[in-house]
């Protein structure tokens, strides 16, 4: 059960920085058309201040997408070390059950033993 709840924790981080991501890229572009809509200036020194916008928007982005990778990879990491010690963890079960089934069945064998030796010992008689 905990094992779903942080697979949809992790979705749902994922989807958080995915929306962050589109939000910075549509914010940009919007802004970028309204300043081109709006501006009081020549189109050169427009044009130029739109290729540094662009430019800047662009290492943001780059910025944010590492940040987001390097926090889902970390995420994953945690993840498959939790999933490990849970295995772990059930192998050591397993194999605790598998020892008390084999003392159960080993007790059983000897309480069948012990009657059929006792039945044998009272026949005889």
């Amino acid at each position: 059960m905990n094992t779903n709840n942080q697979e949809f924790e992790h979705k749902e981080q994922s989807g958080n920085a995915m929306s962050v991501l589109i939000g910075m890229v549509i914010g940009g572009l919007v802004g970028a058309v309204t300043m081109l809509l709006f501006a009081p200036q020549p189109g050169a020194k427009t044009r130029a201040e739109l290729q540094d916008g662009a430019l800047k928007l662009r290492d943001r982005t780059v910025t944010t997408v590492k940040d987001t990778m390097t926090q889902v990879k970390s995420k994953a990491d945690q993840i498959k070390v939790e999933m490990q010690i849970k295995a772990q963890d059930l192998g050591h079960q397993g194999q605790d059950l598998l020892v008390r089934q084999l003392e159960n069945v080993s007790h059983a064998a000897e309480a069948g033993k012990k009657a059929i030796q006792g039945s044998t010992n009272h026949t005889v008689v």
